[in-house]
C-alpha cells in the first residue's frame, strides 16, 4: 500500500498549464488500487481546493464530490492514538506535526511509501519511505 499526500490530489485537479505533467502523473496514480489516505488529507484537499485565492478553485459541491470519490481508498480516521503517534514522530524525526501525522497515518494503514512532493524524497521514517512521484 502507498499513502497519498494532499499534493497528489491537488495536482490531479489543477488546470494550470505549467502543472500539466504533474497532473497527468497524479491522475495516473489515482487510477491505482493500492492507495490509502487519511481524514487529514481529505480535509487539506477540501481547504486548498476551495480557497478563494486559487485561480482554478472548486466549488464546495465539486470539492465534496471529489473528496467523497477519494473514499474509494482506505481512509484512516483521526484519533487520539494517531495524534500522540504524530507527536512522538515529530520529536523523533524533527518533522512538522502535520508531516508526522501523515507518516504515522501511513504506518497505521500498513503503507510502506508516502507519495509526496512536500517531504524529503528518499527519507525513511522507520519503514515508511517518502517517494516523490513527480521527479
Amino acid at each position: 500500500m502507498r499513502f497519498v499526500d494532499t499534493n497528489v490530489l491537488l495536482y490531479a485537479i489543477s488546470t494550470d498549464p505549467a502543472e500539466r505533467p504533474k497532473r497527468e502523473i497524479a491522475v495516473h496514480l489515482l487510477a491505482s488500487r493500492d492507495l490509502a489516505l487519511s481524514v487529514q488529507v481529505l480535509q487539506e484537499f477540501y481547504v486548498q481546493a476551495t480557497r478563494a485565492s486559487r485561480e482554478d478553485r472548486l466549488s464546495h459541491r465539486q470539492a465534496v464530490d471529489l473528496a467523497t470519490s477519494f473514499t474509494r481508498f482506505p481512509v484512516l480516521p483521526t484519533s487520539v492514538g494517531l495524534a500522540f503517534a504524530a507527536m512522538t514522530a515529530r520529536a523523533r524525526w524533527s518533522l512538522s506535526y502535520w508531516d508526522a501525522a501523515i507518516v504515522e497515518a501511513a504506518r497505521a494503514l500498513g503503507c510502506t511509501q508516502v507519495l509526496s512532493e512536500d517531504m524529503p524524497a528518499g527519507a525513511d521514517f522507520g519503514g515508511v519511505v517518502i517517494v516523490n512521484p513527480f521527479r
